[in-house]
């Protein structure tokens, strides 16, 4: 593909920045290096091959997923190994996932933290004749999935995977996304040492009974970034790294510099108070905040586009409607159809709902990825 300026593209747009994905892909793997843990990157960030393809030439192992036709859609392109870290409960999703991951002799990983999660996977597994590697997930304190440290459940279930021929205990999982909640950096790195600390508790719980846990991975860009010890732990699974965004931004985990993924707009009004754009909450999101936790303002830092990341230039994208944006207006003026370059407050979000990434160097447009695995919600 020839290269043309940004300017000259037609928006709204989502924008990649290659040379900072690449830097954030780096650095995390040499976290991991460093560490002697591997990454399983979760590619529900991304959705993208090109991406993935850059995550395993560095030393990625397989991938993370959330759901079903996610995982379809990556194996169907050749992934070999795969680990859904959603608790699938509905026949059908597994029935699919479990076929194709047979047919096609993939490592598949699945999670539970139920009996009836169990049954239901159990089924599927017997049907197909397909022995499934299986991981509990552990409440690490956000209180969304998992079975709590202190719960006799965490026997009974490891020791009822032990009693399926179908079924291998893998390890535990588990997920801090709490520690987007969180205010400073160093009650992130807490929340990720709280993390390790529950995980190994529970494996030596389970070790005295004569249970041997594999693995441990856990997973969340801003504990990766923030911990300094990983003693037990064998696998990361981050996703937002690739891009980053307002929220590591906000912690104080990453410079404006490593946002790799921005949305190009173009100002089509202007009133006393807003510069209003052509990028609403069909391409920003109306998300303030992974896990639908707040603690910023508005939905994206904007910059006019030859000041991009300037502060001086700083503006907030207060409101929005579907189509619209509205950019509170600072000490200077930008006439109608100039273009703004926002960072959004949840990428993972807007690349769901882009069709395909416009990928820039220097900003100039050097090519265009498909989001290959948007909209795969089942």
């Amino acid at each position: 593909m020839a290269t043309k300026p940004i300017s000259s593209i037609e928006t709204p747009c989502v924008l990649l920045d290659k040379s900072r994905l690449q830097d954030n892909i780096h650095r995390i793997q040499k976290i991991a290096d460093a560490q002697h843990v591997n990454v399983r990157p979760h590619i529900k960030t991304h959705k993208c091959l090109e991406i993935l393809q850059l995550q395993d030439e560095v030393g990625a192992v397989g991938i993370t997923t959330s759901k079903t036709d996610e995982a379809l859609t990556f194996i169907n392109n050749g992934v070999q190994s795969v680990t859904v870290a959603y608790p699938l409960v509905v026949d059908s999703k597994l029935d699919r996932l479990i076929a194709t991951s047979s047919s096609r002799q993939v490592d598949l990983r699945l999670t539970l933290d139920s009996p009836y999660g169990l049954e239901m996977i159990t089924r599927v597994a017997k049907r197909h004749g397909k022995k499934i590697n299986i991981f509990l997930k552990i409440d690490v304190g956000l209180h969304r999935c998992g079975v709590a440290e202190d719960d006799p459940l965490v026997l009974e279930l490891v020791k009822a995977i032990q009693e399926e021929s179908c079924l291998n205990f893998a390890g535990l999982l588990s997920h801090a996304g709490h520690a987007y909640g969180a205010a400073i950096s160093d009650q992130v790195r807490q929340i990720a040492q709280d993390e390790h600390q529950i995980l190994n508790r529970v494996r030596e719980k389970l070790e005295k009974n004569q249970i041997e846990v594999k693995e441990i991975s856990v997973g969340s860009t801003p504990t990766i970034l923030a911990s300094d010890n990983y003693d037990g732990i064998t696998e990361i699974r981050p996703g937002n790294y690739v891009f980053m965004d307002r929220t590591p931004l906000r912690l104080g985990l990453i410079q404006p510099q490593q946002i790799a993924l921005s949305v190009l707009a173009t100002v089509v009004s202007i009133n006393p108070e807003y510069f209003i754009i052509d990028a609403g909450s069909k391409v920003l999101s109306s998300d303030q905040g992974a896990h639908g936790i707040a603690g910023m303002e508005g939905y994206g830092l904007a910059y006019p586009v030859d000041r991009f990341d300037d502060l001086s230039h700083e503006m907030t994208v207060l409101k929005l409607s579907e189509e619209h944006g509205f950019v509170a207006r600072r000490n200077f003026d930008l006439p109608i159809g100039s273009m703004i370059r926002i960072n959004p407050n949840h990428s993972c979000a807007v690349a769901n709902l882009a069709d395909f990434y416009t990928i820039v160097n220097d900003d100039q447009m050097i090519d265009r990825w498909k989001i290959i695995a948007r909209g795969k919600v089942h």
